[in-house]
């Protein structure tokens, strides 16, 4: 059973329904992954039921009406399999066993079998990861970070107001880390949509030695989001790519529902552009994060807005390897 079967993100509770390889584990070549967890949020909780949310926001994704005009595709009809995981069971008790829970499930996915019709030398499923709380990225991989905080933050430099091995893994330290175990680019990684008052300038410093180059949120009204996208690209050149998405890049006036809203983001429209100018590069894996359902419209508009960003992330996967792969073929990159 492939998930353009169903509707968009519609969680699949028996395992044993899907197709399955040769040792019982699900054929998919994008897995849709839940990181139900908030343990690690600075400001408002909640957001351990966004992948709820965002599925919720995807019930009129379906098969037969996603044809995505801006990309020419429908990524549901281009013979691969793409698929709900569900969400890896997550302790809200005990962070640091948390994220190896969290590390355990990306890993077990990550070694689920493909199937015959992707594109040669995709070994692995693509992941797109449902938040969630912004502890859950991983790498190693260029990253395109949108959202209007720095993430980078060193936690002993007293930012959570004690320094302990406990309180060093939160949303707003991961990358920190990441950079110091060599799981992102340096000088290749962007961060896109910033927004955010800073402790000090002393921020700035460390996120120039984490490896990021900054794209705040305001220049969108100097260069355009063309602008921006050319920074973009400049920046990550033919590496792999991740594309990391907290949904407080928009304005809360789109978004209100997340932990850390800040005011004068981007528009949905902006970031869709934005994200439809990112085609053609090697996009190995991507989240939405910082859904927080209980912070919502009755609307639903956060939820939509994140699942619709889904969508546009699936086309830009399917639509480099679609409709022969010749192009994935001769370009040979895959380094997941």
């Amino acid at each position: 059973m492939k998930l353009s079967q169903l509707s968009l993100l519609r969680i699949l509770p028996i395992v044993s329904a899907l197709n399955v390889g040769d040792y019982g584990h699900p054929i998919e070549d994008i897995a849709i992954l839940g990181f139900p967890y908030d343990t690690s949020t600075s400001y408002r909780p909640g957001a351990r039921f966004g992948p709820r949310g965002i599925r919720t926001g995807s019930s009129r994704e379906k098969k037969g009406r996603s044809y995505n005009p801006v990309w020419g595709i429908d990524p549901f009809e281009e013979g691969l399999s793409i698929l709900d995981c569900g969400d890896i069971p997550i302790t809200p008790f005990d962070a640091a066993h948390a994220f190896k829970q969290m590390e355990q499930g990306y890993r077990q996915v990550l070694h689920h079998p493909t199937t015959d019709t992707k594109p040669d030398g995709w070994t692995h499923p693509r992941i797109i990861s449902l938040g969630g709380d912004y502890s859950i990225v991983y790498g190693p991989i260029s990253v395109i970070h949108l959202d209007s905080h720095l993430d980078t933050w060193d936690p002993y430099e007293g930012y959570t107001g004690i320094a302990s091995e406990q309180s060093a893994i939160t949303h707003g330290t991961f990358f920190w880390h990441a950079s110091r175990e060599a799981c992102i680019n340096k000088g290749a990684s962007v961060h896109g949509g910033l927004g955010t008052k800073l402790f000090g300038v002393r921020d700035y410093e460390i996120d120039e030695v984490v490896g990021f180059h900054r794209i705040e949120a305001r220049e969108i009204d100097d260069i355009g989001v063309d602008g921006i996208v050319k920074r973009t690209l400049d920046v990550v050149g033919d590496n792999p790519v991740y594309l990391s998405i907290d949904i407080d890049v928009l304005d809360p006036s789109i978004a209100p529902a997340t932990g850390t809203p800040e005011s004068g983001g981007w528009t949905t429209r902006e970031l869709k552009r934005y994200i439809s100018g990112l085609e053609g590069l090697n996009l190995v894996g991507a989240d939405v994060v910082e859904v927080s359902p209980p912070y919502d419209s009755t609307a639903e508009t956060t939820s939509v807005a994140a699942a619709d960003l889904i969508i546009d992330i699936l086309a830009a996967m399917v639509k480099k390897t679609a409709p022969t792969f010749t192009k994935f073929q001769e370009s040979g990159k895959d380094e997941l």
